[in-house]
């Protein structure tokens, strides 16, 4: 027996029943083509052999022991085809990736071996490329019917199982895009290792999300290439379960276990895989169990650890030799006639190298990067005040007999005095007026995280719930006819792949304005992966663009060390090239041209937000009306409250709520202090503050204040872009918190204690 299903622990009996339907004495349903799966492994061996031959040592992280993949993969994209899909995505980490881009997504030859031969095109360049071996494509796979399907390969790092996410929002925003909704026409194909599928924590949270409002994408068909070996790591190690898939059951995903030496099984299977997908829109595993003939990559010698399976690897045929016999056997095809068509692309592909090299580049030095461009010229944002009003007045509006929450509906009738009667907007309306207005110029708007829809702070309610029955209903969401899609989602308890879920939705849908909400700003590095080896990277490895926004709720205000900080730090550590934004709006007029700028400019580069909390509320962080008709997004604030400049000896620069605290120290003390916002930190406004500084003839003493310690925060990202200050007779000096190990005490009272410290340091006498 070659194949195995497991389907026992599935709970629904319509697809227990149809899993007995399709497997239990139903193999004459299964007609091979035996032809074509021998094409498939021809193309498989043949390639990795060549590879081998004339690439020896280089590291390709080959396929040879699981070549049975490339026609699991065939007979899936040909039955996607042939059901008239829009499209598919492939995620896959490195093993069998080039085989896969050469044979299956159709990458040129030329090109891909081009790269083994170091060949670079220094007009092409941008950024600092990556290795082949991580490298994305996209192309159409031709059915053997005719019939074209779109396929995507997507770029990912060496960080295993890190892609998968990325590929299920990038298929969810294509199928957004597609009418009818809910049509799932768009497959997503994942392939994992073995010690991968098991050990990464990324594949549960996915596999968790995957039957869930916001992330559901119709059914992932997953591949697992179970070579039997992580590296160097035997399956005893590597997971505790009988089976490497057994997480898959967690969402009662039935799973095919088929041996990777017999093809024909492997090939029912995939179309069994399909099937189930396209039947009931929910995931499903093929578990090939194979073997990996050579070590981790092309230099490494896996007979230090395991000694006993390489002599059995060594000794066995492979895949293709095993079923040429076959069908020898059978009098399907003659060893003549296989050897002719194995030649045939042996051929095809010298004659590719021949051109490669024929046509080689002279060694040319690759150019410098360019400069930076830094701060981009303003667009205007503003919005007209009736727009305004038609978005304020759905907020306000609900379907008949919905009964809003009492205490709710006094903040309703308050926001309504605010906005009416006093001509004001907090940050929550702000940035719902933001939304709307966007939605009715026909930009999507998706916003996703913990609690989002209410809002960690009770600020949102983004989706409003009937008190008398919890029938929900998203004001936003029903702006009227020719406005585009608003959604807010709950997300599951996740950040990694909630993150990377949209990051991918992002890089798929540009026009959308896509954001990924933290519960708290401390949470984000539970998905630091993603944003080192994505968010801040992926446009100088890959080239590609994304226009994400991470609003990262940050502060210092007495609620801990787990509750106070985003790590504004590190984000900042990781600026360079003008790969991203990080701003730190301190205003809802602020706050709602740089969600609009986000859109509306025609760079897409991701947004790092430091949000606010306590300013959610504060009087201080309204703005006027007013505001919203006109202008853009400011990088820096000058201190409104100053009336004669001359008089100004101090100019203290900072980011966020400290600056309220400042100016209201400020007035206590009578002091001689202009307090100015820088809001977004990088690219880093140095002009505008410059600019700024000039308003003040008599100020020579600047500070740049902070309320996190002094090892964190924005200050020595600060102190290398504004040193030249001194060269110009400034006094430059900085206030902070004392370093620490921790973002934040976790007293009330020290932290009090701090901040008067904090705010003494700011005005004490130089």
């Amino acid at each position: 027996r070659t194949i195995g299903v497991e389907y026992m622990h599935i709970q629904n009996t319509d697809e227990q029943r149809w899993m007995q339907q399709q497997v239990e004495g139903h193999a004459d349903n299964f007609t091979p083509e035996p032809m074509v799966i021998l094409e498939r492994l021809n193309a498989a061996e043949a390639f990795e052999r060549f590879l081998a031959t004339k690439y020896v040592g280089t590291k390709r992280f080959g396929l040879e022991g699981a070549e049975s993949a490339i026609p699991i993969l065939d007979a899936i994209l040909n039955a996607a085809a042939d059901n008239a899909l829009d499209g598919a995505v492939v995620g896959m980490a490195h093993r069998g990736r080039l085989n896969v881009l050469a044979n299956v997504v159709g990458k040129s030859l030329e090109h891909l071996f081009g790269e083994f031969e170091g060949h670079v095109d220094p007009h092409a360049v941008q950024g600092s490329g990556d290795v082949k071996y991580h490298l994305g494509a996209s192309g159409k796979f031709q059915a053997r019917s005719g019939a074209l399907l779109p396929i995507e390969l997507a770029s990912n790092p060496s960080h295993l199982e890190t892609v998968d996410p990325i590929v299920l929002g990038t298929v969810r925003a294509m199928q957004d895009q597609i009418e009818p909704a809910g049509a799932f026409s768009v497959l997503p194909l994942l392939v994992h290792g073995d010690a991968a599928f098991a050990g990464q924590g990324v594949v549960a949270e996915c596999l968790a999300m995957s039957d869930t409002s916001g992330y559901r994408v119709g059914g992932t068909i997953h591949l697992v290439i179970n070579n039997q070996i992580g590296f160097t790591t035997s399956p005893e190690y590597a997971h505790s379960s009988q089976y490497c898939t057994d997480v898959a059951k967690s969402v009662g995903a039935p799973i095919f276990h088929v041996n990777g030496d017999d093809p024909e099984a492997c090939v029912r299977v995939a179309k069994l895989a399909f099937a189930y997908r396209q039947t009931f829109h929910k995931d499903v595993v093929i578990d090939m169990v194979c073997y990996r003939r050579h070590g981790h990559n092309e230099g490494d010698d896996p007979s230090y650890t395991q000694p006993l399976m390489y002599k059995a690897i060594a000794e066995r045929r492979s895949v293709r030799k095993l079923y040429l016999e076959s069908l020898v056997k059978r009098g399907t095809v003659t060893v003549e006639d296989a050897e002719r068509i194995l030649a045939d692309y042996q051929a095809k592909l010298q004659s590719a190298l021949d051109e490669t090299r024929a046509h080689a580049r002279a060694t040319t030095k690759v150019p410098p990067p360019p400069k930076p461009v830094g701060v981009l010229p303003h667009v205007n944002t503003g919005v007209e005040r009736g727009v305004l009003d038609r978005v304020f007045a759905a907020m306000n509006r609900y379907p008949d007999g919905f009964t809003v929450h009492p205490k709710l509906l006094r903040q309703f009738e308050g926001r309504s005095a605010m906005y009416e009667n006093e001509g004001e907007v907090d940050w929550a309306t702000a940035e719902a007026l933001a939304f709307g207005s966007l939605v009715l110029e026909g930009s999507p708007v998706r916003l996703a995280g913990e609690d989002c829809r209410r809002g960690t702070f009770s600020q949102r309610h983004a989706v409003l719930v009937d008190y008398t029955n919890e029938t929900k209903y998203a004001p936003l969401a029903n702006l009227g006819t020719g406005a585009a899609k608003f959604w807010v989602y709950d997300s599951l308890l996740s950040e990694y792949a909630a993150m990377g879920f949209e990051y991918g939705y992002a890089h798929a849908n540009p026009a959308a304005l896509v954001m990924w909400e933290a519960q708290f700003g401390d949470f984000v590095n539970g998905a630091q992966v993603i944003i080192d080896q994505y968010l801040v990277a992926a446009e100088d490895k890959w080239g590609q663009h994304n226009g994400l926004v991470l609003l990262l709720p940050h502060g210092m205000e007495g609620q801990g060390p787990e509750h106070s900080s985003a790590r504004l730090e590190r984000f900042l550590q990781l600026c360079a090239e003008d790969n991203i934004q990080v701003a730190y709006p301190t205003t809802a007029a602020q706050y709602f041209h740089m969600l609009r700028r986000q859109v509306r400019r025609d760079v897409r580069k991701p947004l790092v937000v430091m949000a606010p909390k306590q300013p959610l509320r504060m009087k201080e962080s309204r703005s006027a009306v007013g505001d919203l008709t006109h202008g853009s997004f400011e990088e820096v604030l000058d201190d409104p409250a100053v009336g004669d400049r001359n008089a100004v000896t101090r100019v203290v620069l900072c980011s966020g709520k400290v600056a309220w605290d400042a100016m209201s120290e400020r007035t206590k003390r009578g002091a001689p202090v202009a307090v100015v916002r820088v809001e977004q930190l990088y690219p880093f406004p140095e002009s505008q503050i410059n600019e700024v500084l000039a308003r003040y003839p008599n100020a020579k003493q600047v500070l740049w204040l902070q309320e996190e310690p002094e090892n964190m925060g924005a200050w020595h990202f600060v102190e290398h872009r504004i040193w030249r200050l001194k060269d110009r007779g400034y006094d430059l000096r900085h206030a902070a918190r004392v370093e620490s190990g921790s973002p934040a005490t976790g007293s009330k009272v020290v932290h009090d204690q701090e901040l008067a410290e904090l705010m003494d340091q700011t005005f004490a006498a130089w």
